[in-house]
């Protein structure tokens, strides 16, 4: 099977966070490689990434490429520094690809100015929050213990109100042991166009907070009776959204796994075989895979590759991305021999790991995806039931 070409550029022009968010995988985790970068991406990394990004749009005729602003905190860069890299790339592609741009921020450093600068580059914000509210944020502090939540809530808030055509949207991570509905509501209230629903990243080793420690990989998890917090939870939230008289707001894993089961082509890291077409460039130049591979071991995400020695089709030659571009057969046979595997697709790539067995077991998930996906099928099937033949 050829290569997918990359897609989506994750670039961390800054490497550094202005907040100490309690529970965070990359600079609390196992994966110390940070420590060794640079603060802040240099202007020769910056230069050279643009070069290969256009380079690898020219070489497979990309008609579109996402470029995402990343860190750390992206912000601690400056919005000109984010929106002059913006341009390098928009002028580095063919003209006949479009490169939509989004910067991933805790929100804290919004400010009118700012927000005015990327939104007259073109470049969209996304948030990364727990909550709608100031007791969901208890967690996201900074380096003094202060809470971020003021902070947050009025970047967010500036965003909805005067910035609407910027606003790209809400990252949030699966808390199971918030209310779920509640949860939802909150975020709302922030007016995103659209919700990211993550599952924290967690594996057979170590498993995620309410999940079993020590626990073998799943036969299959019907008739588990493993314990599915996170299933449960997500189950409510679709309740929530799925009936309203309007949509809210998108929520992309209710929809992308709605996609998949009708047989639609659906792209994400969570669900579906879809091959993964991101790739990463640290504050150094290094390529890596992506980030949340640093949540299974130390150097987990590196390729030994660099923008200045290498080009991104080397990368997509590296086996761990060749691994992500798979499918089926990078899975394990209990994921190939279940019947949820085209929705599924085993899940992330994450949270398959297990120290000394790799990522070919079903994920750390599975009971909770199975629950998950067999509800979504059935609602879908209630409401379809009357449809003609």
């Amino acid at each position: 099977m050829s290569p997918v070409p990359f897609g989506q550029f994750i670039v961390k022009v800054h490497g550094r966070c202005n907040l100490a968010c309690r529970y965070c995988y990359l600079y609390e985790g196992p994966d110390h490689t940070w420590r060794d970068r640079p603060a802040a991406a240099s202007p020769a990394v910056l230069e050279r990434t643009a070069a290969r990004i256009g380079e690898h749009a020219a070489t497979h005729g990309l008609r579109e490429a996402a470029l995402v602003l990343h860190g750390g905190e992206p912000l601690l860069a400056g919005a000109d520094r984010l929106a002059g890299f913006a341009g390098l790339v928009r002028a580095r592609v063919p003209g006949t690809c479009t490169v939509r741009v989004t910067v991933q921020t805790n929100a804290t450093l919004l400010t009118d100015a700012r927000v005015a600068t990327l939104a007259r580059h073109g470049i969209r914000v996304g948030i990364s929050l727990d909550g709608g509210l100031a007791a969901h944020n208890t967690q996201r502090v900074d380096h003094a213990g202060r809470p971020s939540w003021p902070a947050a809530s009025r970047g967010a808030r500036l965003l909805a109100e005067r910035y609407p055509q910027a606003y790209a949207g809400i990252l949030t991570v699966v808390d199971p042991r918030t209310d779920p509905v509640g949860m939802y509501e909150s975020l709302l209230a922030l007016r995103p166009p659209a919700l990211d629903l993550l599952l924290p990243h967690g594996n057979w080793t170590a498993p995620p907070p309410g999940l079993p420690a020590g626990a073998e990989p799943l036969a299959s998890p019907a008739g588990s009776g493993r314990p599915t917090p996170y299933g449960d939870w997500l189950c409510a939230v679709f309740d929530r959204w799925w009936p309203a008289g309007h949509r809210e707001t998108r929520i992309r894993l209710f929809e992308e796994c709605l996609a998949l089961l009708l047989g639609l082509p659906a792209a994400t890291e969570s669900l579906g075989l879809d091959p993964l077409n991101a790739v990463v460039v640290e504050t150094d130049g290094a390529i890596e895979q992506v980030d949340s591979l640093k949540s299974a071991y130390d150097t987990a995400a590196a390729t030994g590759l660099d923008v200045f020695r290498h080009t991104f089709d080397e990368a997509l030659r590296h086996p761990g991305v060749a691994a992500r571009q798979a499918g089926a057969a990078a899975l394990g046979p209990v994921c190939r021999g279940c019947p949820l595997l085209t929705v599924c697709g085993g899940g992330h790539y994450a949270h398959r790991y297990r120290a000394g067995h790799g990522f070919t077991h079903p994920s750390v998930y599975c009971a909770d995806l199975d629950r998950l996906i067999r509800h979504i099928a059935g609602r879908l099937a209630d409401a379809t039931a009357g449809d003609p033949p």
